[in-house]
């Protein structure tokens, strides 16, 4: 047993490895930026592309990676994404010119994309029961950590000027980790078993054109002052996902199963789960805002202050595992983070965070949110999963981790406009910023108590193109 559970652990650790790497690369830039542009002297724009162009890949092709992990086995494509990202942050930190250095970004982006949703595909096939809870507990708090390493660590490596490599050394530190992310995910986790199975080019043609409509004036839009394409591009989203939906209906073999949506867990878990974690990156964006533009935070510092969210966040998979089986705790979780934003608008109105002081007020309050947001979070994922056979690990893999990013991008292009737009006035802005972020915890909240209406494992209707072929196989 204990040979077992050791054996589990070290497959897990491996497949976490890649989730902390791709997730910490969407922050670890961010500091990097002046220095990139006095290096390499690279545009405004280009410099958004740096930062956007990663996410961009990550979210177009989550669904898309997912998918291929069912169809070639999730440790080969794993391995592949994983390779895909090393090279390319090999290829960033020796980027020669802004324009080498946006494409390997873009590419770095894509390995993400691949390698990021075997994680949780690996945890839905291999852990059953409390294991699965513990699991996915240290995947949440990994998913906030990354986030917020990020961040330090890009600060610490500019800062410190590693052997003169300046801005280079935050994409450079990928390469040793990735090596033995490769190296480990081949001795440890179990050989593939699979049928390989006909990839829908359609779906992914259609997705992926979706999913840039939407993301693409999300990411680049707010900073490029909402130009006319920008909302020309959101408004095609919604026809173009609609889209995606029909086809998918119809192929023998879709990139996603929409029938999914049907199982009540799963259609209130990915609103619940799109919703609380929007209000997480969204929070990052003002409250770095706020402490480094109107209290004068270095990044680092800024950073910091988000160490006891994510303290608080691998407290809560703690937490779930023990009260797992408590019917509303998802509903729990969103009440706390709602709790989180509240308390924070009431000490900015009453003057408590908006001196020297702020640091002492605000980390209890961000370990509160990160506490509920690691319940809501563990809980959700786990319920998801419970829902529906082991089988469509690939499509809830894909759909959550493709919504979280999707939420993350429109939380902080809405709630940091609104901060933006305000920014003359900080306490106000964040006040304003953290009532907003109140509101869609307790949306989320509302969609949480559906989640719980479900308890055991639902059939997911086939679809009706699949049927003949399911009849002539029951006659054999």
């Amino acid at each position: 047993m204990k040979t077992e559970s050791n054996s589990k652990g070290r497959l897990l650790g491996v497949l976490l490895i890649g989730t902390f790497m791709a997730q910490a690369d969407v922050t670890i830039v961010n500091v990097a930026t002046p220095s990139i542009h006095a290096g390499l002297g690279a545009s405004g724009a280009a410099l958004q592309l740096v930062v956007g162009g990663y996410l961009i890949a990550v979210a177009m092709l989550l669904i898309t990676g997912a998918r291929l992990g069912q169809a070639y086995g999730y440790r080969r494509v794993f391995v592949a994404g994983v390779s895909v990202f090393t090279l390319a942050s090999l290829a960033c930190g020796l980027a020669p010119d802004p324009l080498a250095l946006v494409v390997a970004r873009v590419l770095q982006g894509a390995g993400a994309g691949v390698m990021f949703p075997q994680t949780f595909t690996g945890i839905q096939l291999h852990f059953t029961g409390a294991d699965r809870i513990r699991a996915i507990g240290r995947y949440a708090m990994t998913l906030s950590a990354g986030a917020v390493s990020g961040q330090i660590l890009g600060g610490v490596l500019v800062s410190a000027n590693v052997a003169g490599l300046g801005w280079r050394a935050v994409f450079l530190v990928n390469v040793p980790v990735g090596v033995l992310a490769v190296i480990s995910a081949l001795r440890i986790l179990p050989a593939d078993a699979v049928r390989l199975a006909r990839l829908d080019l359609k779906g992914v043609v259609l997705l992926s054109a979706s999913v840039l409509l939407l993301v693409l004036p999300l990411t680049l839009g707010r900073s490029a002052g909402w130009p006319a394409w920008a909302w020309v591009c959101l408004a095609a989203s919604g026809p173009a996902i609609a889209g995606f939906a029909k086809l998918e209906t119809r192929v023998a073999a879709p990139l996603l199963n929409m029938h999914l949506l049907t199982v009540p867990a799963v259609r209130w878990g990915l609103v619940t789960m799109a919703l609380a974690t929007s209000t997480y990156y969204a929070l990052m964006f003002v409250l770095a805002q706020y402490l480094q533009g109107a209290l004068g935070f270095s990044p680092v510092e800024s950073g910091l202050m988000f160490v006891p969210w994510v303290a608080a966040f691998g407290l809560a998979g703690q937490l779930v595992r023990r009260l797992g089986s408590i019917r509303w705790l998802p509903a729990v979780g969103c009440g706390l983070l709602a709790i989180a934003f509240v308390g924070t608008s009431a000490a900015l109105l009453a003057g408590l965070g908006a001196g020297a002081g702020a640091g002492a007020v605000l980390a209890p309050l961000l370990g509160l949110g990160g506490l509920g947001l690691g319940i809501q979070f563990a809980t959700v994922a786990g319920r998801m999963a419970a829902a529906v056979e082991p089988r469509y690990a690939p499509d809830i893999s894909g759909v959550s981790s493709t919504l979280v990013q999707v939420g993350g991008s429109i939380g902080v292009a809405a709630v940091g406009a609104l901060y933006l737009s305000q920014a003359h006035h900080p306490v106000h802005a964040f006040t304003t910023a953290t009532v907003t972020l109140t509101a869609l915890a307790l949306v989320a909240l509302l969609a949480a108590t559906m989640v719980t209406r479900t308890r055991t494992t639902e059939p997911v209707p086939e679809p009706a193109s699949q049927a003949p072929a399911q009849l002539q196989e029951a006659r054999r």
